[in-house]
């Protein structure tokens, strides 16, 4: 498998989840507050690792915030034509600062280090 293959097929597979999960007209647990803060925390989590995919990819963490910024942004527009759903500004806000963390966190991880030897 080609290196630019093994690299993007994650990001590709990610996104397509992402975008799965965002096609679902209502994703309400009934819970109250708890399944706002459950929302936002699963929007953290799923764009981290879109964030720690990306610049992985890239290896420029700049460049990887800004794609993952431009995905959440595309996610929030397509969430506003999916029927029970609507599109927020805060959402992109949080699903950048998700991808910010899995960015650092990808490249304090060992196989961050790991990925690099190979590459040279």
């Amino acid at each position: 498998m080609s290196a630019t293959l093994r690299a993007w097929a994650p990001i590709v597979i990610w996104a397509a989840v992402i975008f799965a999960f965002s096609s679902i007209p209502s994703l309400g647990t009934g819970l109250g507050t708890w399944d706002l803060v459950l929302r936002k925390l699963a929007h953290l989590t799923e764009y981290a690792v879109l964030g720690a995919l990306l610049v992985r990819a890239l290896d420029s963490p700049a460049v990887a915030i800004l794609v993952g910024a431009l995905y959440a942004t595309s996610d929030e527009f397509h969430q506003h034509f999916v029927r029970g759903r609507h599109a927020a500004w805060y959402d992109v806000v949080i699903d950048t600062i998700g991808v910010t963390i899995g960015v650092f966190a990808w490249r304090r991880s060992p196989w961050a280090s790991a990925a690099q030897e190979a590459r040279r």
